[in-house]
């Protein structure tokens, strides 16, 4: 968690070229749907873990006062431009502490960098600590056991400017616990051509392993599945399959 990827920081202010906020909109509708009818209290406010560079939150600001946390500056920065008027800070969705409470704990996708079970547990306590009773904590992530291996293609221009970003994920062998994800950037700006590099190392566990987890935490687990999300962006005929848990507080946990 400590890495400083190059796409998270110095080409963060390519990603709404890549995927402008708009992009984002069917997907964020799904997930403020999901959380409205699994909260079992009005949802007002939604602490953002992991929130990149805010392309959620533009759209989740429209249902909910937004707070976002993430460990790149880069994305900050972005999202700051993006969305203003919400507060954004930096830190470890596995540590921060806010001293504050919310309706909605949300992490799409970033709890993947959560690579060994004591991690993993750290951020089910934080995400619940500073859960309201009644609120819901929901993320997406891949199961071990329906992983699959893709490479996508993101693309995007804007006046002389020109991104292809290239991903590539792949199961590391024999120990399956972990994938790795390398991303390659072609950033094209005024005839000149610059090539970028990340690697990623990113966490699978079984979906007992997560239900385990979560109870453990004191959650009750509600689960979904979707291929859906990232089909258009995908080389060949891969598969793409993310599951989504919307975990809810009990409203007598204090």
């Amino acid at each position: 968690m400590s890495e400083k990827w190059v796409g998270y920081n110095e080409l963060a202010w390519l990603e709404p070229v890549i995927a402008p906020p708009e992009k984002y909109t069917e997907e964020t509708e799904r997930y403020s749907a999901l959380i409205k009818k699994h909260a079992l209290i009005e949802p007002r406010t939604i602490l953002h873990l992991g929130s990149g560079a805010g392309m959620n939150d533009y759209i989740l600001k429209k249902h909910f006062k937004v707070t976002g946390v993430d460990l790149s500056e880069g994305m900050l920065a972005e999202a700051r431009k993006i969305n203003p008027e919400v507060e954004y800070h930096p830190g470890d969705m596995r540590f921060i502490k806010l001293n504050e409470k919310f309706d909605v704990v949300f992490s799409p996708e970033s709890i993947g960098y959560m690579t060994s079970e004591n991690d993993l547990h750290k951020v089910l306590q934080n995400a619940y600590a500073h859960l309201n009773p009644g609120g819901v904590f929901i993320f997406t992530t891949f199961l071990r056991e329906s992983f699959r291996e893709n490479n996508f293609i993101y693309t995007g221009a804007k006046d002389d400017l020109e991104v292809t970003v290239f991903e590539n994920n792949y199961l590391v062998k024999p120990d399956n616990k972990v994938y790795e994800a390398i991303l390659v950037y072609l950033v094209r700006q005024g005839g000149e051509l610059e090539i970028y590099t990340d690697r990623h190392i990113l966490g699978l566990f079984e979906k007992n392993e997560w239900f385990k987890l979560l109870q453990e935490t004191g959650f009750a687990v509600f689960f979904e599945e979707h291929d859906d999300y990232y089909t258009s962006y995908i080389v060949d005929e891969g598969k793409y399959i993310l599951h989504t848990f919307i975990c809810t507080r009990p409203l007598n946990s204090g």
